[in-house]
């Protein structure tokens, strides 16, 4: 397996999708629910295989991945070859992740607090799989929106 599974949430809300999947192999509802319980290992495969065709195409989609902590974000733009990353500190007793410290953050851009570095690098091994490892880590998928308002400042 490439990624990891799908969560049950996320199975339940691609359902549709999954029945296409598994119709495109010739498997009807009879046939899966057999297969679960006879050869549940073989079922199992067809979860992992499903799963792994979604994460696939969900990360060749992704443009932009966020990660806050407490005192910094991390930006990423995710381009096809390379990513290119921005990374914000803040240099004060402030909580990036509840709304006050954000918040407080897009007033003080300037602050002399908060710090901003710019970095570049080509991906090492296979793009989607580096941005699942992030993701893994705790990014998330975004529209690009504060990426682009950070790099706009420091141009």
């Amino acid at each position: 397996m490439k990624y990891r599974q799908l969560t049950k949430e996320q199975f339940e809300s691609l359902h549709e999708e999954f029945a296409r999947f598994l119709a495109s192999q010739s498997i009807d509802v009879k046939e899966w629910n057999q297969l679960k319980k006879e050869k549940p290992q073989v079922a199992e495969e067809e979860l992992n295989v499903f799963s792994d065709v979604v994460w696939d195409d969900v990360l060749t989609r992704t443009k932009h991945l966020e990660h806050f902590s407490k005192q910094s974000i991390n930006l990423f733009k995710c381009d096809e070859k390379e990513m290119h990353r921005i990374f914000v500190k803040v240099n004060k007793d402030i909580d990036l992740l509840e709304k006050e410290g954000y918040e407080w953050l897009l007033k003080n851009t300037t602050n002399e607090a908060v710090e901003l570095f710019t970095g570049t690098k080509s991906y090492s091994g296979e793009r989607n799989v580096e941005l699942f490892d992030l993701i893994e880590k705790g990014s998330t998928i975004s529209k690009g929106e504060l990426f682009e308002y950070f790099k706009k400042l420091i141009s």
